[in-house]
């Protein structure tokens, strides 16, 4: 009697640890299930915080771009205005700035002399590897774009629309077909935004 009230207690306890460590296993077990989705609830305001940052302007880019392209047209403008200065009372009498009446700055360049110095700063400017150049002008829009739209492919499509109004409107103040050098800009430019816009899918 003895040993059946041991063996019967013995199971009894054994029964009770059993039930009281399951219960501790799933209350655990449940604990952790608490804590992954806890995790994945935190994981996933980071990836929302992520998105956000991406969406957001690289104003660092922008600044950099901007001063950059500012004194690069500071430059440019010295030199042009040196050699128009140069004939200025000629262009002035021509009538060629009066803007108001329509007149085209293609008619202005054409009734302009360019000196030697003018003619082969220019020509290194706008090589194949100048600053002007195609390729790297078209670099310069698509970076602007990429710093003001992100990772945002509505963003990006109002950039490409709004390159696209660009060219046309240097091409309504050139006053006819945009010479060589702007046409290859324009489609390269057109073409490296359009393929960013296909990767963001």
């Amino acid at each position: 009697m003895s040993v059946n009230g041991i063996t019967t207690n013995t199971g009894l306890t054994t029964g009770k640890t059993y039930s009281s460590s399951a219960k501790k296993t799933d209350e655990t077990k449940s604990n952790k299930a608490d804590s992954s989705q806890a995790a994945v609830y935190e994981k996933s305001d980071e990836t929302a915080t992520v998105t956000k940052t991406e969406r957001k302007i690289d104003s660092e880019t922008i600044a950099k771009l901007k001063a950059d392209a500012e004194e690069r047209t500071a430059s440019l403008r010295t030199l042009v205005e040196k050699m128009m200065t140069k004939q200025g009372m000629t262009v002035a009498k021509s009538g060629v700035l009066d803007f108001e009446n329509g007149t085209n700055l293609a008619e202005i360049f054409k009734n302009l002399d360019v000196d030697e110095e003018t003619r082969l700063q220019a020509q290194k400017d706008t090589a194949e590897d100048g600053y002007w150049g195609a390729e790297q002008t078209s670099e310069r829009m698509l970076s602007f774009a990429k710093a003001l739209a992100g990772d945002d492919p509505k963003l990006a499509k109002d950039m490409l629309n709004a390159i696209k109004q660009g060219f046309e409107e240097a091409g309504k103040a050139w006053g006819e077909d945009l010479p060589g050098l702007c046409q290859d800009t324009m489609k390269l430019t057109l073409e490296k935004v359009n393929k960013w816009i296909d990767e963001l899918g």
